[in-house]
């Protein structure tokens, strides 16, 4: 279960790579009202995206904040 916002965009063009849509939800899921994108001047933009790649990034990145916090 995701424990995020998930994104049921339909007609989003990036939805199959952004991890607020492909992950699996849960019994108690939030979900957006609304679908978060923009699409301006031809300009597609989305502050809520989530790359597919993005949880191992983050794990990664606390991975290495927490091997620095245990330096004495």
């Amino acid at each position: 279960m995701a424990d995020i916002t998930k994104c049921i965009a339909e007609d989003c063009p990036i939805k199959q790579k952004c991890y607020r849509y492909t992950s699996e939800a849960g019994v108690w899921q939030s979900y957006f009202l609304d679908a978060p994108y923009e699409i301006v001047d031809g300009k597609f933009t989305c502050e809520m995206y989530w790359g597919d790649n993005a949880e191992s990034i983050w794990n990664e990145l606390k991975n290495i904040t927490d091997e620095g916090n245990n330096r004495i």
